[in-house]
């Protein structure tokens, strides 16, 4: 197995790890890198642009005559990596030794690192590969443009251990967004703005698809619950729980979850008898 480093350096410092590890040509115009690779090593493309918010996009399409273990070093912005296995498998690990979880073919993969041990991603030879990933930082001022969306994903794809993994089936609206990006037909300031919108676009179906679905649908009936219970006592004898059940929007189960995430609210105190 060829094991490959990469220090959490800057767009350059990666790519020419990368040059140097697989003995690639390199060419770098309006800030998009474009490895072309043709080596004892392997065959294919590695791609990638950094875009003036920070967000990064990555792309391989390789063929390898070895397998490869590629050690990543925690990045300082504390990135939130979304990857999309289009061919082949995608294996990954927080640290060499660390559990090994895999992205396969029409998969998204999900992950955080914020603790000081390398990501480890495992690539097979012999297998042609093509993955993308999408790198959002979440160590930003609260003044960022994106710190909205960037507080929402540390909400969800963050973990109190340092280390995220999520892996699932790609959703329809993914895939049309990703065909999107690969059939962009402009060049230099014009595409990096349409793949800046597109990328942001992937990220936020994912938070949606990540979210309690439920808030959108509630949340007219639980604007009126909370500002208008003080009425709705005089007239009902059913707790809110019962209504909504009544209505066949929901199980009991979700509603304690969508109070919390929604109102930042215990459930328990607006769940009693209207009427009482």
């Amino acid at each position: 197995m060829k094991k490959l480093y990469l220090n959490a350096g800057g767009f350059d410092a990666i790519f020419n790890d990368l040059k140097d590890s697989f003995n690639g040509d390199l060419i770098v115009n309006n800030n998009e890198y474009n490895l072309v690779i043709k080596s004892k090593w392997a065959k294919g493309t590695i791609t990638g642009v950094c875009l003036d918010n920070k967000m990064s996009h990555l792309s391989f399409d390789l063929v390898l005559n070895q397998d490869v273990s590629l050690s990543i070093e925690s990045f300082q912005s504390a990135p939130i990596f979304f990857a999309y296995c289009e061919d082949g498998r995608l294996t990954h690990s927080f640290g060499a030794n660390g559990e090994k979880k895999s992205i396969k073919k029409n998969q998204t993969g999900i992950l955080s690192n914020t603790s000081v041990i390398n990501s480890v991603l495992y690539l097979e030879s012999h297998k042609h590969i093509q993955f993308s990933l999408i790198g959002m930082p979440t160590n930003v001022s609260a003044e960022d443009q994106n710190a909205e969306t960037i507080s929402q994903l540390k909400k969800r794809f963050m973990s109190e251990s340092g280390n995220y993994f999520y892996a699932g089936s790609q959703s329809l609206k993914t895939a049309q967004k990703w065909q999107e990006l690969k059939t962009l037909p402009q060049k230099g300031i014009v595409r990096n703005l349409l793949k800046k919108i597109i990328l942001k676009e992937i990220i936020e179906i994912e938070i949606a698809q990540h979210s309690y679905n439920y808030i959108k649908t509630f949340e007219p009936i639980l604007n009126l619950a909370v500002k208008q219970i003080n009425e709705i006592k005089r007239i009902s004898n059913m707790n809110i729980t019962e209504v909504i059940i009544a209505a066949g929007l929901a199980s009991r189960h979700y509603l304690p979850r969508i109070f919390k995430e929604k109102y930042h609210l215990s459930y328990k105190p607006f769940n009693q008898k209207l009427a009482s």
